[in-house]
């Protein structure tokens, strides 16, 4: 009997079948890429293209873009903290009051103390000559802290963008989320361009986020989660660090909406819990510590909400900052 041939003719078969799926799979995603790609370029030829999604968070992406397109040289003053150290702290103010200083402001928005701690540590580790860092805080930035990670992002993928100013392009792949690119793409262009009155991303040359409106809105933030020590923690790691290493460190209390204080804290006891647990952090390290909301009272019409302040108020605040930092920038200055 002769042996069948059929295998050798299935296997005939199939090769051609396997290769024009094989080349079907790669033409769908080499399609798929040209087609992603083209909706940067044109995202970025309208000017609607959002920063590459490292956190996920628009106003954090952005600050990211910006210092890979701004950078300071050779700052030595250093803000960190959350949105009210991004738009209380004006850098031009505080320069020119304080002559040698040279400030980057390295505050993201929504951030938690710990996750204000991991950007402060990633930017000390890179800019080697800050000699001082200035911490400006509100009691929302010290709840919730166990609950979050401390990594805003990948701190090697923001190395390698703000600082090794490699691709701006492949982020975009890296981190693909066409939801929110989609989502940022409809509003980045107006925000860019401060049509978004109580939500601009417009940064000046020190990377402060200045809130410029004559108008408020609703107070907006409710009462806050209980205080948590995990946030306690990390300021006291970032303090020692700090202490370890000969640099400055001045934590500040941002001042809060007077109606917001009435109606969640008419006795003061959170805001003066708040201060005690500052206070006893530092202690241990030797940080300073100024509480700006008990010591610089600002009236309902400086703020635009709960907690911001606008800008005009924000200089003002700032101005007093300066007369408080210790010791001079001079004897810092390497």
């Amino acid at each position: 009997m002769q042996p069948t041939t059929q295998p050798e003719v299935c296997d005939a078969v199939s090769r051609p079948m396997r290769a024009s799926y094989l080349l079907c799979i790669f033409a769908g995603l080499f399609g798929s890429l040209a087609v992603f790609a083209g909706l940067l370029l044109g995202l970025e030829i309208t000017g609607h293209l959002p920063p590459p999604a490292f956190s996920n968070s628009l106003c954090a992406d952005e600050k990211l873009t910006f210092m890979r397109d701004n950078p300071v040289q050779s700052p030595n003053l250093l803000v960190v903290g959350s949105s009210v150290a991004w738009r209380h702290f004006d850098g031009e103010t505080v320069a020119n009051q304080r002559p040698g200083t040279r400030p980057l402001n390295g505050a993201f928005c929504g951030l938690h103390a710990n996750q204000a701690v991991y950007v402060a540590n990633w930017l000390l580790d890179r800019e080697a000559s800050v000699r001082e860092v200035v911490m400006i805080v509100d009691p929302q930035d010290f709840a919730g802290c166990a609950a979050v990670p401390d990594a805003v992002f990948n701190r090697a993928d923001a190395d390698a963008y703000v600082y090794g100013q490699g691709s701006g392009w492949l982020p975009y792949m890296r981190y693909f989320s066409p939801a929110s690119l989609l989502r940022n793409a409809r509003t980045v262009k107006a925000q860019r361009a401060d049509l978004m009155e109580f939500d601009p991303l417009v940064f000046d040359r020190y990377g402060d986020g200045p809130l410029n409106t004559a108008n408020s809105r609703d107070l907006l933030y409710g009462q806050p989660d209980p205080l948590d020590e995990a946030c306690f923690r990390a300021l006291d790691s970032l303090a020692r660090r700090l202490k370890q290493e000969g640099r400055a460190l001045t934590v500040v209390a941002t001042p809060m909406h007077p109606q917001w204080k009435a109606e969640h804290d008419s006795q003061g006891a959170m805001m003066k819990a708040f201060d005690q647990k500052l206070r006893t952090t530092l202690a241990r390290s030797g940080g300073d510590y100024w509480n700006g909301d008990a010591d610089h009272t600002m009236a309902a019409a400086a703020f635009i909400d709960a907690i911001h302040l606008r800008w005009s108020a924000a200089r003002t605040f700032s101005a007093q900052i300066a007369t408080r930092l210790t010791p001079p920038i001079a004897t810092l200055t390497p």
